[in-house]
């Protein structure tokens, strides 16, 4: 009777302790993915606050042309927050089940030499996966693209259409589909962060005024820049850098615009159009045997 006393007593005692292991883990789970909900919206708050007041022009536009950038930060940040919330679970879930091991004398060294045994192997096995998945980790914390970017992988140029954390996939020009793994992609340039810059080629006769030439220019940089039509695209006053190049014919006048990210070509056609307008009207001449005016002057 004595040794089924005893026996009840260390098993209640076992229950005891493994109903403590599942309440602390239950509530150490709890409260550390709230620690970590709290921190993501407090970093996205504090995101938001930055761009608040006061902005320069080429910040409105930016801020209006990329407004999804604010969205994309806020899945970020969400995404990174249910990562670390997984970890925690699967971490705190993994000790539970280890002390709860120990209190039922469930020896632990077998079981942790072929856990580490099947980790090595599935580690050469999956090295890989875990690679991609590493890369889409760090590029979804640094930022570096997101869905509606246009980028340049070294082997497809195209529009991001799904990130996770294996896989990005692309559409180029043509509307091919791409499935690039995130641990293939060794460089990556990305043509919709910050700003794009135009850059226009005005070729005239290499005897004309050169003052002259860059006086009509800054004037269509000005009449640009006071368009309504390209208030949202224009981040800065296009600027005439002056002459580019001189040779037997052609004098080569270069002009500058930055604008909002992937709008600089058609602010090339717009200040090439309007360049060749103004010079025609202030009698310019083009370099002779240039083609694709017709005639010795800009018509």
């Amino acid at each position: 009777m004595g040794g089924m006393g005893d026996a009840a007593i260390v098993g209640t005692t076992d229950l005891i302790a493994i109903g403590i292991v599942i309440l602390a883990t239950v509530i150490g789970r709890f409260l550390l993915i709230r620690v970590v909900r709290g921190a993501t919206r407090r970093a996205v708050e504090r995101a938001k606050q930055r761009r608040a007041g006061s902005e320069t022009r080429a910040e409105r536009i930016l801020s209006a042309v990329t407004l999804a950038r604010e969205e994309r930060a806020e899945q970020r940040t969400a995404t990174l927050g249910s990562l670390i919330s997984n970890l925690i679970s699967v971490g705190l879930i993994v000790i539970g089940a280890l002390t709860i091991m120990a209190i039922l004398d469930i020896p632990l060294a077998p079981l942790l030499a072929s856990a580490g045994v099947g980790g090595v192997a599935l580690a050469f096995g999956a090295q890989s996966l875990v690679k991609d998945y590493l890369s889409g980790l760090f590029m979804i914390l640094e930022d570096q693209y997101g869905v509606g970017d246009l980028i340049d992988t070294g082997d497809v140029v195209g529009t991001v259409e799904e990130v996770t954390m294996r896989v990005t996939r692309l559409r180029d020009s043509s509307g091919k589909v791409w499935y690039i793994r995130n641990g293939e992609i060794l460089r990556l340039g990305n043509l919709s962060q910050g700003w794009s810059t135009a850059v226009v080629d005005v070729p005239v006769a290499n005897d004309e005024d050169a003052a002259k030439c860059i006086t009509v220019l800054e004037r269509v940089a000005t009449e640009i820049d006071e368009d309504p039509e390209f208030a949202d695209v224009l981040l800065d006053k296009p600027t005439v850098a002056g002459v580019d190049s001189v040779n037997n014919t052609t004098m080569t006048l270069r002009m500058f615009a930055k604008t909002a990210p992937n709008k600089h070509w058609g602010m090339q056609r717009v200040l090439l159009e309007r360049a060749h307008a103004a010079l025609v009207e202030a009698g310019v001449r083009v370099p002779r045997g240039l083609g694709g005016y017709g005639t010795d002057h800009m018509s």
